[in-house]
């Protein structure tokens, strides 16, 4: 798979009219796809017919009707649309607070069905007890689920359990008082509960485990780890173990082929801020990059006061905030926001991009960027206004202005819409593009700059397969296309697309390189990213290949991850090298170190910690607990947070005067946001999730997650211990990032009459240096 040599790094990407990469490459990444998205359309087959079954009729021995199929979709579209599953979880997906209501049901339900055998004296209560729940009554042929009338009888008094969980002790639980008393959806919600319990316990035909692999944990029910997951959480330690060793020979055989470094790479002096000149659309990425800090600092503040309910239900200092904010609502916007800031960030790198790329602009491109912002503006204060009704009651649930699954939690109709702005965005780029585009191949940079974005449209547009009333299985398949597919893969894909391309643009690394570096990411995070997104599916009522495939292919996405800490110098120097005889220094010192905290945090959040959650018999006892936290900040703000503050710095350091640009408030967010993020994650996440993980496997997973676990003392302080990392977080990281884009919209305000361009220089970043201006020196890179 060798690399052409005929790339050059003062030239248009456009004018690369012969391929630069192999054709080693291009063969050895449409295998790695093909097989990928050929085992995930059987996984997809498999998923629709053999998952847990949807009954038409849930019946008592008598016959007697208790709820039937239409009563648990219901039930699924009020805890979406009610905002709980942004409190309490369902087969472990969820939020942390409340309960885990198939586990809670499923407790109860034994609970109760024991004391009906103990109270008529039987023998062996809890031998009869396990066959209670174990034997599978569903007849496949009239779709008929039969309860035992033991079952039916605790049914019936386990929705006054919830009649109080959800009304008169709603506030205590640490919900919006009174957030649901209308009996008819208590029995709906209680329906699908009852069915996700009962598919937690019911034997898979043929089989000796359940249809959720014998989860949640639970000795009522002789519920514990299967073969399976025994054995495919040993196997995934030797996938590792293995691949990483295959890596660090390959990389040792050829590290002088593949990934970063510049030894052919030309002297070069950089151009300084205020030298480069902008494009109308560029500069109008200024309003995007502000707007993204703005919501950057909305989602941080809501983050901390969820976690503040965790440490204090009862009031926030002393206000009964929760009334009108209550914790599924500041929930569902913090995780809301986070998908939209980052991406919105990206939309702006993008477009920031494309006429460095190019060299040129077609005309009333800037107008095209301005309404793409209304459109994402639209998008985001238009969901977030809907979620709040929907919590509320005011929006009925199964509706397009109700709220839908977490992370996919913006309604139906702003789904779409985002959508539609998604694809606006990837044809913006494409008008930018189309010149280069068509004067290169279509494995040249510009190609793969194009394809990359536009995997960002196709792949959040599977999220629409996953509606409010699909069967639960199949909508936990299709929306972790989104959030694992989407963003594990795809977004990471562009991520390395949009680095790769800003060395490029600066002349530190030449395009044979960075195409090498792309299309080597494409082939190490698909070969364990695509069928990994399985590992998410371990326990939700999908057949056991779901639990095998995600289990081992997952723990090849560590691979790549520890490829980047091997690469991390060799990345800073790159960011940081300058040139003997010529006194211009780099301008975007902090631009690359949020590059490389992308890379630590990626090895770490998405890396360490991911796997610590992902194999098997761990994520049997963890799911749902503070651990998948712990991976989720590391993951989501280390990785994408990191690299959007990184895009907005880089594009800021342009539009800001030199004499203006605010050095130090760079480096204190730079420090702040990795020094608060790391205090979230091992003064409070790391730990309560170990500690919980630990409560799991010696007292039981309903334990753990139950509230008085969760506010026992010990671990309310661990929640208030985060608040200085919060504080450092927001305080010293995302303010002064929002006073920089504060200078940033003064200064575009003040050069508002100044000259734009359409057409760039050949070299708009840089100047290459004569050979005799000297030799290349690396400079100093410490902070």
């Amino acid at each position: 798979m060798a690399i052409d040599t005929s790339g050059t790094v003062g030239r248009s990407a456009g004018e690369e009219k012969q391929p630069a990469i192999g054709k080693g490459w291009v063969q050895a990444v449409a295998l790695v796809m093909i097989f990928g998205f050929f085992i995930m359309g059987i996984l997809a087959y498999r998923t629709y017919t053999a998952s847990m079954p949807m009954p038409d009729r849930v019946v008592d021995e008598s016959g007697q009707e208790l709820f039937t199929g239409a009563d648990i979709t219901r039930g699924q579209e009020l805890f979406q649309a009610r905002g709980l599953m942004q409190y309490g979880s369902v087969h472990g997906h969820g939020a942390y607070l409340g309960p885990d209501y198939t586990a809670d049901y499923l407790r109860r339900a034994a609970d109760d069905v024991t004391a009906q055998f103990e109270r008529a004296g039987e023998a062996q209560v809890q031998d009869r007890v396990v066959e209670e729940f174990r034997t599978n009554r569903f007849d496949d042929r009239t779709k008929t689920l039969v309860f035992t009338d033991r079952q039916a009888a605790a049914f019936d008094r386990i929705q006054q359990h919830y009649v109080a969980h959800f009304g008169a002790d709603a506030r205590k639980n640490g919900l919006s008082p009174d957030l649901i008393t209308d009996p008819k959806e208590i029995r709906d919600l209680t329906a699908f509960f009852a069915w996700s319990a009962w598919a937690s316990a019911a034997e898979r035909p043929g089989h000796n485990y359940t249809y959720t692999n014998n989860w949640p944990a639970e000795p009522r029910v002789d519920n514990g780890p299967t073969a399976d997951l025994i054995v495919w959480s040993a196997l995934s330690l030797i996938a590792l173990l293995g691949g990483t060793g295959i890596l660090f020979a390959v990389y040792g055989r050829w590290s002088q082929r593949i990934g970063w470094h510049a030894e052919d790479a030309p002297a070069i002096s950089y151009h300084q801020p205020g030298e480069v000149t902008l494009t109308r659309s560029q500069r109008a990425t200024v309003w995007f990059f502000a707007i993204v800090s703005v919501l950057f600092l909305a989602q941080a503040l809501l983050g901390a006061l969820t976690e503040h309910y965790r440490a204090d239900l009862s009031s926030f200092f002393g206000l009964d905030l929760a009334r009108w904010l209550p914790y599924n609502l500041a929930r569902t916007w913090h995780v809301q926001l986070s998908l939209f800031w980052t991406a919105a960030a990206f939309l702006a790198g993008g477009i920031f991009l494309t006429p460095f790329i190019t060299r040129r602009e077609p005309r009333r491109q800037h107008w095209l960027a301005y309404g793409l912002l209304g459109a994402v503006a639209l998008v985001v204060f238009g969901s977030l206004i809907s979620e709040a009704l929907s919590i509320f009651g005011v929006i009925p649930e199964g509706t397009l202005l109700s709220q839908q699954w977490e992370y996919l939690d913006l309604p139906r109709l702003w789904q779409i819409l985002l959508i539609v702005g998604l694809f606006l965005w990837i044809a913006i780029v494409w008008r930018g593009l189309r010149s280069s585009l068509k004067t290169s191949s279509k494995t040249s940079m510009p190609w793969m700059f194009f394809f990359a974005g536009l995997a960002i449209p196709a792949f959040y547009a599977v999220g629409l397969l996953a509606g409010s009333d699909t069967h639960f299985s199949v909508a936990d398949f299709w929306r972790f296309w989104v959030v694992h597919l989407w963003v594990e893969d795809f977004l990471e894909l562009f991520t390395t697309v949009m680095v790769a391309y800003i060395f490029v643009l600066l002349g530190v690394v030449r395009q044979r390189i960075a195409l090498g570096i792309i299309f080597l990411d494409i082939i190490l995070y698909s070969a364990g990213g695509v069928i990994g997104t399985m590992h998410h599916l371990y326990f939700s009522g999908t057949p056991v290949e779901h639990m095998a495939l995600g289990a081992f292919f997952s723990a090849a996405e560590v691979i790549p991850l520890t490829f980047l800490t091997v690469e991390a110098w060799t990345f800073l120097q790159l960011g940081s090298r300058q040139q003997t005889g010529d006194t211009k220094p780099f301008p975007h010192r902090w631009s690359v170190m949020f590059l490389v905290a992308v890379g630590f945090w990626n090895f770490l959040g998405a890396g360490v910690f991911g796997f610590l959650i992902n194999l098997p018999i761990v994520s049997y006892y963890q799911i749902g607990t503070a651990l998948t936290a712990n991976h989720a900040h590391g993951a989501m703000m280390g990785v994408y947070g990191m690299l959007a503050v990184g895009m907005a710095m880089f594009a800021f350091r342009y539009i800001i005067p030199a004499d203006k640009w605010p050095e130090k408030l760079a480096r204190l967010s730079f420090w702040s946001l990795n020094i608060g993020l790391a205090w979230m994650v091992f003064a409070t996440l790391l730990p309560l999730g170990v500690l919980q993980l630990y409560h799991s496997v010696n007292d039981g997973y309903f334990e753990a997650r139950s509230l008085g676990y969760i506010t026992q003392p010990g671990n309310v302080l661990l929640e208030w211990m985060r608040m200085p990392g919060d504080i450092v977080f927001i305080g010293g990281g995302i303010l002064p990032l929002l006073w920089i884009a504060w200078v940033a919209i003064k200064s575009f305000w003040q050069g508002r009459n100044t000259a734009y361009v359409d057409e760039l220089p050949d070299e708009p970043l840089y100047t290459e240096l004569p050979a005799a201006a000297g030799a290349r020196n690396v400079g100093d890179t410490t902070p």
